[in-house]
């Protein structure tokens, strides 16, 4: 299956697609309207909630409520009325930073970073952890663009990036305390090959980075060989998603550079890899 793109809907910063096994809809959100975005795959139909702040990523939970990782925190979003209730502010952020790329482990807890807003580069950027019980930990720092979260069929160790250093790490994962051990890195990719944005995980261990820099997707494995690569129809892929049937669809958002980008900058593409995804758990709390 060729790339084609859902939806007529084009963000500006696309980021953080989600899939609704309940629903059979995709959740994705663009940082800069903000908004958060619900897209029915079947016919591309999608409905918008505006937010009142930049938003960096989601997850749902198990309650039917999401997470919202906005500027001002981690907050709880409920869907039906559209009321933002604040779960947790990430501790140690300077004013300067928002939240970035989030994702739910696999035993259900939120994971999410940081990265300094205005253009600075200063590695001010951090891992954290929101509990079920509404406790968030400051895991990893030094970070400029915290980034790339997944982790491995079995649960047991989490992939990491940072887009800035265009670094990408894996860290021992412990599912019964949600710590996690000194990272390794994997691969370090240059601008032509790709710089790492968001990521997902397949169920043969691949690891599927969007090469924010190439418009491509790259596949990575455990022992760092650049296992495939795949040329998208966007000059800026931001995070890909498994779901739909059997999770054997991969949905891309993407962002807009500027005001003269092509008519597709910024669109949701679909497309078929040939295997399928790891399920991405809900967040057990809120």
């Amino acid at each position: 299956m060729s790339p084609t793109f859902l939806s007529t809907v084009s963000a500006t910063v696309g980021e953080s697609p989600v899939w609704d096994d309940r629903l059979h809809r995709l959740w994705w959100v663009d940082v800069r309207a903000p908004a958060l975005h619900r897209t029915d795959p079947a016919t591309g139909a999608t409905e918008t909630w505006p937010l009142p702040e930049a938003v960096g990523s989601l997850a749902l939970c198990e309650s039917g409520a999401v997470v919202l990782a906005l500027r001002s925190g981690l907050h709880r979003f409920a869907v039906a009325t559209g009321a933002l209730t604040l779960l947790a502010r990430c501790p140690g952020e300077p004013a300067s930073n928002r939240l970035n790329d989030g994702k739910t482990s696999p035993d259900g807890r939120f994971f999410v970073g940081s990265m300094p807003e205005g253009g600075s580069r200063e590695p001010s950027g951090a891992l954290h952890r929101l509990d079920p019980d509404g406790s968030c930990h400051r895991l990893v720092e030094g970070l400029t663009v915290s980034n790339g979260l997944a982790w491995s069929p079995d649960g047991r160790t989490l992939w990491h990036a940072d887009s800035h250093t265009s670094r990408i790490w894996t860290r021992p994962y412990d599912p019964a305390t949600g710590a996690i051990g000194v990272g390794r890195e994997v691969a370090a990719p240059d601008e032509a090959t790709g710089r790492p944005d968001g990521a997902a995980m397949d169920v043969e261990g691949g690891y599927w980075s969007a090469g924010v820099s190439a418009g491509v997707l790259n596949r990575w494995l455990p022992d760092g060989r650049l296992d495939r690569q795949v040329r998208l129809p966007v000059s800026a892929p931001t995070m890909p998603c498994f779901g739909g049937e059997g999770l054997r669809t991969l949905f891309v958002t993407s962002l807009r550079r500027n005001a003269q980008a092509g008519p597709n900058e910024g669109r949701l593409v679909v497309l078929d890899v040939g295997v399928a995804g790891v399920p991405v758990a809900r967040f057990a709390g809120a």
